[in-house]
């Protein structure tokens, strides 16, 4: 066998444009709304629980508490990644997500230049591919 088909990942990033850090500083805002939503709905379902079963409420009270953990630390990453996107200057790089392509390996390719391809968009238009 001298060659060899396979899937490498390209990771795709975005310059960073007015429209872009709107788009992504409004779903940071929508994130932060549904998690409110959540926590307020826990805080409603935990105190239902404790009425109905005041015997468990430690264990009702250590439920609720890792739940509404979970979604502090979700909100948290949120608040940061909108303060982050807000600080970014115009033409910043920041990776939107990753594909993959095939490529076909001989014997003497460089593995190195196969692997290193990354895809860059501005406004959702493909402006360079980098390889």
């Amino acid at each position: 066998m001298n060659s060899i088909t396979v899937n490498v990942p390209v990771n795709v990033k975005a310059k960073l444009t007015d429209k872009l850090r709107a788009r992504l500083i409004q779903e940071c805002v929508d994130v932060l709304s549904q998690l409110d939503l959540e926590m307020k709905q826990i805080n409603i379902t935990q105190d239902k629980e404790l009425q109905r079963v005041p015997d468990q409420e430690d264990e009702i009270r250590s439920f609720f508490g890792n739940e509404m953990n979970k979604r502090e630390a979700r909100r948290n990453e949120a608040l940061r990644r909108k303060e982050t996107l807000e600080k970014l200057a115009d033409g910043a790089e920041i990776l939107q997500g990753t594909t993959n392509r095939q490529v076909e390996l001989k014997i003497g390719d460089n593995l190195r230049d196969a692997m290193s391809v990354e895809i860059l968009v501005e406004d959702d238009k493909i402006v360079a591919i980098r390889g």
